[in-house]
């Protein structure tokens, strides 16, 4: 059953342009992804009401946008270059290699086979910079966007002059060696992170942490997730990392998951140190220094980290649903309206130039306001069909009345309620719907 609505997922994501295998044509690139034209919409969709929720509406966070390569020192200071790494096991029969937790009976689980000792493997990507190749010259491709928010934090107090507590926040690739990447987007070796670095005063770095796990559980929902679709899972002390005070995840209800839930977000209580280790091994003072007591410390961090693509993944198996209306099966993505990537499509009933003309010149009217598409092939009915599936949310029908009356027909996509009123009111008539959230 899971593998059959995965199944259907992956094929809408293809054929209507949402995510597409990288490099198809020469076969793929196996976990590498490409956003088509709907997908890079959705994709920044979720990004923008993040970075609203998180940066915007608030005067306690800044943003920032970091090089993905840094320099070696800092994987060092941060433990990557040798912690940075999981046991993996090798296949001898079918040479298929896996991470050693995800064996369960001491054979391949493709073939059955002998397996290998388990041996770490560092899951950062190593690249050269400059006209050498050579251990000189090695860099690598950062697997976390948190460590240059940490490199970066006494530039960026020194230029906005926050004061603690206040957050730093940054969206953007990350890249991982991943040993077995599977499921999609959900488990891939280039990602797309959302993350804040919330610095406080180490004693109340307790209250800051359930502040912030409320805040983004709140986000998700907000967004348009299930509520029995989601979870809250506390770690326990074993997968803590040894700095770490308490880590909490988010984790979304994956149909493709044997255990249910996955994560979408982890939220943590990451002490002092992350600073700690920058500020040793490069030598620069990154305390902070509060001007009302003079007083210079260390601040703690609060972060959360949560992936744009597993959070696109999780939005189109919550929105995915399948109806049969007079008959005929409508698959329909009932996507926040927010969150959609087209939100209003304008339909001529017919190819005939008396309507598409007019039409047209409704979508142009539109197109300031809403991101819109506009439509003519085929029949009226198999294009309300498509537009469902990509979860547009609103659909405006210029018809032979419609030259006469100045009006259109405009319908609800999960509703499939109609109202028809005149064409200068559309764009006042459509804002109020969203600003409602509802057809009512």
């Amino acid at each position: 059953m899971a593998e059959d609505l995965m199944k259907k997922i992956v094929s809408l994501c293809k054929r209507r342009g949402i995510i597409f295998q990288s490099s198809e044509i020469y076969g793929g690139l196996q976990s590498c992804w490409d956003y088509g034209p709907l997908g890079v919409e959705l994709k920044n969709n979720v990004k923008r009401l993040w970075w609203d929720a998180v940066v915007k509406e608030r005067d306690d966070v800044v943003g920032v946008d970091t090089s993905i390569i840094m320099h070696p020192r800092v994987w060092e200071a941060s433990g990557h270059i040798k912690k940075f790494s999981d046991p993996m096991v090798d296949c001898k029969e079918c040479k298929q290699r896996f991470r050693a937790e995800d064996i369960e009976g001491g054979v391949c689980p493709e073939c059955g086979g002998e397996l290998t000792e388990a041996r770490n493997f560092n899951l950062m990507f190593k690249t050269f910079m400059g006209a050498l190749e050579d251990e000189s010259a090695v860099v690598y491709l950062r697997p976390e966007t948190c460590q240059s928010i940490f490199v970066n934090f006494q530039n960026i107090v020194n230029s906005t002059r926050q004061k603690i507590p206040f957050g730093i926040a940054q969206i953007g690739k990350s890249f991982r060696n991943e040993i077995t990447p599977r499921n999609f987007t959900f488990r891939s070796r280039e990602f797309e992170q959302m993350e804040l670095e919330y610095f406080v005063r180490e004693a109340e770095s307790p209250k800051w942490y359930d502040y912030w796990v409320e805040q983004r559980m709140k986000w998700y929902r907000d967004i348009g997730f299930k509520e029995a679709n989601l979870r809250l899972r506390e770690h326990e002390e074993r997968e803590l990392a040894f700095y770490a005070k308490r880590c909490v995840d988010i984790e979304y209800r994956f149909p493709f998951l044997d255990g249910g839930f996955g994560e979408l977000e982890g939220i943590a209580e990451r002490g002092t140190y992350d600073l700690s280790q920058q500020m040793e091994h490069s030598g620069a003072d990154l305390r902070y220094l509060d001007k009302e007591t003079n007083e210079r410390f260390i601040p703690a961090v609060v972060e959360t980290s949560g992936g744009v693509d597993r959070t696109i993944l999780a939005l189109i198996c919550d929105a995915y649903h399948e109806e049969e209306v007079r008959g005929e099966k409508r698959v329909l993505l009932k996507l926040n309206p927010e969150i959609a990537p087209v939100k209003v499509v304008v339909l001529p009933l017919s190819k005939k130039p008396e309507l598409c003309e007019p039409a047209r010149k409704i979508e142009r009217m539109l197109r300031p306001h809403f991101e819109t598409f506009y439509d003519e092939t085929q029949s009226i009915g198999r294009r309300y069909r498509r537009m469902d599936e990509v979860g547009t949310p609103y659909a405006v029908t210029y018809d032979f009345d419609s030259i006469n009356d100045k009006q259109v027909t405009v319908r609800d996509r999960d509703t499939l309620k109609q109202v028809r009123l005149p064409i200068d009111n559309l764009v006042a008539f459509i804002k109020d719907l969203f600003e409602k959230g509802s057809w009512e």
